[in-house]
């Protein structure tokens, strides 16, 4: 018996969910859409809103969402670019997965504590094992990711972990090297910084992983590779963007996947933290889909 039946049959209100997002900008979000087929799939009353907050009220409103969950208006919230790393001195505690990466994108309540968690680590370790067989062949593996901030780091502590030679590269060398304190205890694979600039044409990756924001809706004709340079022809390009489906990076590439696989993970994980029942994940990524497939239809 489900949570809400349970409540109904003793007689007491059924629990409404209260679940919500916050980052800037947070208009491409396909995460409401997620949510709610996820609620619904399992009967289960509740929603999931977004809370966009811009930089120069960034404390403030930070302030104002982890009261909200202390006092249980909110029962768990999602945290994206570029608050990731911002959110953690509201909180009470990590877990370990959040304090090995040093980035939070998941809160829920424990004890009456704040907790941070990090579901992106188990999303993106999702799908790199999807793209295995890409590198079966290769006995060293090496790969370039693209940007420093909070979605960048648990890509890095995967790819370290599962034994890659990891490079870094950011606008500034201090950015990239600074995600070396996140190197996994006893991993097999190697870490290095660069400069995200004409240089990296040096370089030879098997995965070249973009966790920048550039290309993102509204500004889809960005992309955060140096101009004039070509894309490594072997390499397979992982672009953690799902919005638009397919970046100018993606397209610049003979292989590549875009974000949306992990999107549903990292969700799907989230809510089952929040809620403890199992995420309905192939609903979800059905919604989604469709979802994208009718914004798309009418935008011609």
């Amino acid at each position: 018996m489900n949570r809400a039946a349970e409540d109904t049959r003793k007689g007491r209100p059924e629990k409404v969910w209260r679940f919500g997002l916050t980052g800037w900008p947070l208009g491409h979000s396909l995460s409401p859409t997620l949510h709610q087929t996820a609620l619904q799939a399992l009967a289960l009353t509740g929603d999931y809103k977004l809370f966009p907050i811009p930089p120069e009220r960034v404390e403030q409103e930070l302030s104002t969402l982890s009261t909200c969950l202390r006092d249980e208006i909110l029962d768990g919230l999602n945290v994206t670019i570029p608050y990731k790393q911002a959110i953690i001195p509201y909180l009470d505690a990590l877990t370990e997965a959040a304090r090995a990466v040093g980035a939070v994108n998941t809160i829920h309540r424990e004890d009456g504590r704040l907790v941070g968690d990090n579901t992106d680590i188990g999303g993106f370790s999702g799908e790199l094992g999807r793209m295995e067989t890409f590198f079966n062949d290769k006995t060293v593996r090496k790969a370039l990711v693209l940007g420093a901030g909070g979605a960048a780091r648990a890509v890095v502590y995967v790819l370290l972990k599962a034994g890659w030679d990891v490079t870094v590269a950011a606008r500034r060398w201090e950015q990239a090297a600074a995600l070396a304190d996140i190197i996994p205890i006893h991993c097999a694979g190697s870490f290095s910084a660069a400069l995200l600039d004409e240089s990296i044409a040096a370089m030879s990756p098997d995965l070249i992983v973009n966790a920048t924001p550039a290309g993102m809706w509204p500004q889809v004709n960005a992309t955060p590779w140096p101009a004039g340079v070509s894309i490594p022809r072997n390499a397979v390009v992982y672009d953690m963007i799902y919005n638009p489906t397919e970046t100018c990076l993606m397209r610049a590439s003979a292989r590549a996947r875009g974000g949306l696989g992990m999107l549903v993970k990292q969700a799907a994980l989230s809510f089952e933290i929040w809620t403890g029942r199992a995420a309905p994940r192939a609903k979800m990524l059905l919604a989604v889909e469709q979802q994208m497939a009718g914004a798309m239809e009418s935008a011609r």
